[in-house]
């Protein structure tokens, strides 16, 4: 498979990706924050969008995954450790954290980099920091 042809499906799926968190309006922090806030102006529609991708995934992985590999790939990139254990916890609480506090995870907030505002601009520096210093500790972790 030419790398063009890789591209070409990377960014159309990327394209079509960033099209479904606008068109769900998972880009806005206020919807998301509405979705987490149980106890006051709850928004449950976001589980609909949550949901959809659910149902989805676990009606076409299984098919997809009969294939001897990819359509423009060599190999399945699965991953290879099942187990739960506290990195997995400490990481998901932390993104919880974050996703609460500023309303967004990754997809959405480099979807909303279009925007180029301050607020969003601080959300993905403060995302790259994190992520650069946790990779940093964990290599130089003896």
């Amino acid at each position: 498979m030419s790398p063009a042809l890789r591209l070409l499906a990377a960014l159309f799926a990327g394209t079509l990706f960033g099209l479904g968190l606008s068109v769900a309006q998972m880009i806005d922090p206020a919807k998301v924050i509405n979705f987490l806030d149980f106890t006051g102006n709850w928004d449950p529609s976001l589980a609909f969008v949550m949901a959809g991708g659910l149902l989805v995934n676990a009606l076409i992985t299984p098919i997809i995954l009969k294939r001897k590999h990819p359509l423009l790939g060599e190999y399945f990139r699965l991953p290879n450790k099942t187990q739960i254990d506290a990195r997995i916890v400490i990481g998901g609480v932390i993104f919880g954290i974050g996703w609460g506090l500023a309303g967004y995870c990754p997809g959405p907030m480099l979807t909303s980099l279009s925007f180029a505002n301050t607020d969003i601009l601080t959300v993905v520096a403060a995302f790259a920091v994190g992520t650069l210093g946790t990779r940093w500790y964990l290599a130089n972790q003896s």
